[in-house]
């Protein structure tokens, strides 16, 4: 059963902070990043596309296999 995702957002917070972490050592896949943060693949995925979207990260331009890969963006 999926939380609400009203519960995801309200961790915003801590969880951009679990991100950027798992990155810190280079790019990984959405999987990857998952296993790391210890989140479902899904709700990874929301995030993953959230700090896309907002210029937080990118993604590498080749796939690693299915998936393609995310670093950190430097600031």
């Amino acid at each position: 059963m999926s939380r609400d995702v009203r519960e995801i957002v309200r961790e915003e917070p801590l969880v951009r902070s679990r991100i950027l972490g798992a990155l810190a050592d280079g790019p990984h896949t959405v999987p990857e990043i998952a296993a790391a943060i210890g989140a479902p693949e899904n709700e990874t995925m929301l995030w993953v596309m959230g700090m896309r979207k907002y210029g937080l990260l990118t993604d590498l331009p080749e796939p690693e296999g299915d998936y393609f890969r995310f670093q950190a963006v430097a600031k």
